[in-house]
Parts: structure tokens; C-alpha cells; sequence
């Protein structure tokens, strides 16, 4: 590809951003590390924020109810057939905010709480921090692709009195979209158990062909009532900035105590975020479906290559732009995210931070175009060769 384009970012122009991708790396350094997109905003967003700059609304909203209740259900009906009741749906200004609010309100310090390994690191940071146990349930190759055992998720439950599960469907780091009797499989465990689930679902609008995103909270009754759904326009649209995501919270023991906390506590969604997340998803499915179509392109080409890299192993991910590479068959000297900064200027995350299972991996972010892509690539594949 000639880098130009759509999808096909400038490195100059990404190098003026603020955003942290770019703005914590070093000029010689390519970022494939943090989970943003390189990509222009989507026209419709950056029409909707024109407009509000435009007419200097940056006061104190008038907002009677929450802004993006409906939007939301109307989405959750026309993407993924879910019937939800906006009345259930909180304000929350990112999903990391809201998973500490649900795990406070219903654990306390000294309580287990299951999640899959590895994990996002915020989370487990989180958890570290309040004081709760983690249970893992390793995610593990199976085949092509990744697996957990349900089996062993239920023993672990069953043994260290779990009261939360954090699911991340689609899952991060590896990419995978979790099948409907994986997900009712969990959540036959939930229901004995008596669990609250926590669903990150911000990746669920970068699933790729041949798979499809079931939301846990869609499932039946019984998973309705005991799911905190969380999501966003912040992983498909790249809003992270605008600090503005929803929690459909369907479980009615966390949600009276949600109710309960001081109304300014969880803070305010954002003028700007609320218009930007409603001209996403009232306006912006062309541009999301072209940019799905991109990934899946960047996806596969990746693949591809990393198939040529001595000791380096990809299973292809089902959702999201994030590759997890298994990097321990290359021998690396120490790390292998600080092997690749220091060997190929190139930042990817490390796999350590992701928890059990992270060892000898790093992920590395697609989200970018052909042209970065294939830098990133070729300087991994000189620093490979060059040992």
C-alpha cells in the first residue's frame, strides 16, 4: 500500500498528537503498545464537535435524565437483538472507574474475585490496590485459537468463595470473542454461585468476520439480573479522551448501592463526550464498518508475516486491532516487549503486565495503517535476524 488514504495515518501527523501512544515514545521509537487507533475522527463526530464549538455550548448541561440511556438501548437492540430498559443505564466516565465502583460496592478487602489470565492491567492493578484476590482462569491455546476450561473456572469459584467475575468479552489481550455456550457456560457458574459479573464489552463493535459479539447480559434472565454491563464509544470511535462510557446495571443489589452514593461522586459525563458518542452511534456505522474492514485487512496481513518471524507465534485474533504475541519460543534476551524497544525501536506492551500467562508475550496494536504497520513489522524482523 502507498500509505495514503483513509486508514493510512501520516507518522509526521501522529507524531504532533498529545495523545499518550505517540507522546510517550521517543521520535525514534514506532508505538504499537497502547490500545488506540492511529485513524482520523470519524467525519461525524468531528461535525457534531464543530457544531458545539461553534454555538460556545460548553456550559453546565441541561440533563434531565442520562443522555445516552436510550441511544444505548437502541444500539444494544439494532446490533445485537438485546431488549434492555434504559432505566437500568448509569453514567460512568470509563470502564476502568465503573469496575472499581462495582467491585467496591459489592466486595469487600480480603474477597476473591475470578477473571480470566491474562488480563487488562488496569484491572488487575485495581484489584491489587483494593485489596481483593484474584482467581484466574487461564485463557490457553486451543488450536488456532484460545480456550479456557469451564470446569476448572467452576472448582476455583467454588473453592475461594467468589462473589465478582470480571468477564472482558472480546477478550484482552488475545483478541477472542467469546461463543454463546462459552459465555452461558459462565454463566451457569454465575448462577450457582450467586455471582455478580462485571462484562467490559468496549471491544464488541470490532468483531471480525465469522465471529459474532453476544452480550453477556443478553443470555437470559438470569444473566440480566446479576450483569453490570460496561461499554463505550471509546475502543471503535477512539474517544478514550472524551471520558464518557455507560453501565447498564441489571444486577439489583449493586445497582441500589450505586444509587445510593452521592450523586457527583461517579462525576459527570462529558459535554463533548455525550455528542461525540451520539453522532457514533446515530451517525457514524459507515465509517466504523469501513474501519472494521481495515483491521481485519491489518489483521490478517499481520498474521501472514508473523508467520515468518523465527519463534514468534500469532492465533489470529477473533475482535479488537491487539496481537497477542507468544514470543518464548525466540529465545529472547530477557523481556520481550524491552528486547523490541531496545533491539527494534519498536514499543509494544509488555506481557508481564497482563498477569498469569504473560510471560515471554508482548501485544502489539494494529490499529494503525499498512505502510506503520509493515515498519513495525520489518524492524522486528531486523532485530530477530540481527542476534
Amino acid at each position: 500500500m502507498s500509505g495514503t488514504g483513509e486508514f493510512e495515518p501520516s507518522e509526521a501527523r501522529l507524531r504532533q498528537k498529545h495523545a499518550t501512544k505517540w507522546r510517550h515514545v521517543p521520535d525514534d521509537v514506532l508505538p504499537a503498545w497502547v490500545a488506540e487507533t492511529d485513524f482520523d475522527l470519524c467525519p461525524a463526530i468531528a461535525e457534531a464537535i464543530a457544531s458545539v464549538i461553534d454555538r460556545g455550548d460548553l456550559g453546565y448541561p441541561d440533563w434531565t435524565h442520562e443522555p445516552l440511556a436510550v441511544p444505548f438501548a437502541e444500539r444494544m437492540a439494532e446490533r445485537h437483538g438485546w431488549d434492555l430498559d434504559p432505566g437500568l443505564v448509569r453514567r460512568t466516565c470509563d470502564l476502568v472507574q465503573a469496575m472499581q465502583v462495582v467491585t467496591e460496592l459489592c466486595t469487600h478487602r480480603g474477597d476473591a474475585v475470578a477473571l480470566h489470565a491474562p488480563n487488562y492491567p488496569p484491572f488487575l492493578h485495581a484489584l491489587e490496590t483494593m485489596g481483593r484476590r484474584p482467581v484466574f482462569s487461564p485463557m490457553e491455546p486451543v488450536g488456532e485459537t484460545w480456550g479456557f476450561d469451564a470446569e476448572r473456572l467452576d472448582r476455583a469459584v467454588a473453592g475461594a468463595g467468589v462473589k465478582l467475575l470480571l468477564l472482558v468479552n472480546p477478550h484482552n489481550p488475545t483478541g477472542r470473542a467469546l461463543t454463546r455456550p462459552e459465555l452461558e457456560a459462565i454463566a451457569d457458574i454465575a448462577s450457582r454461585y450467586d455471582l455478580v459479573v462485571l462484562s467490559d464489552e468496549l471491544h464488541a463493535e470490532l468483531t471480525f468476520d465469522g465471529h459474532d459479539h453476544i452480550p453477556f447480559a443478553s443470555l437470559g434472565d438470569d444473566a440480566a439480573r446479576r450483569t453490570v454491563t460496561i461499554t463505550s464509544a471509546t475502543k471503535s470511535f477512539n474517544l478514550g479522551g472524551m471520558r464518557t462510557a455507560v453501565a447498564h446495571v441489571g444486577d439489583e443489589r449493586v445497582r441500589a448501592a450505586w444509587d445510593r452514593l452521592p450523586s457527583e461522586m461517579l462525576g459527570s459525563h462529558h459535554v463533548l463526550g455525550v455528542e461525540a458518542t451520539l453522532a457514533a452511534w446515530r451517525h457514524g456505522d459507515g465509517w466504523l464498518e469501513r474501519q472494521r474492514a481495515h483491521l481485519q485487512a491489518q489483521r490478517d496481513h499481520l498474521v501472514a508475516r508473523v508467520a515468518d518471524l523465527p519463534g514468534i507465534e500469532l492465533r489470529s485474533p477473533d475482535a479488537t486491532y491487539l496481537a497477542w504475541l507468544d514470543c518464548r519460543r525466540a529465545a529472547l534476551d530477557g523481556d520481550a516487549a524491552e528486547y523490541f524497544r531496545s533491539r527494534a525501536r519498536v514499543e509494544l506492551s509488555p506481557g508481564p503486565i497482563f498477569g498469569p500467562g504473560g510471560d515471554g508475550h508482548a501485544r502489539l496494536n494494529f490499529g494503525t495503517g499498512r505502510a506503520i504497520l509493515d515498519q513495525i513489522v520489518d524492524r522486528i524482523t531486523g532485530s530477530l535476524a540481527s542476534r
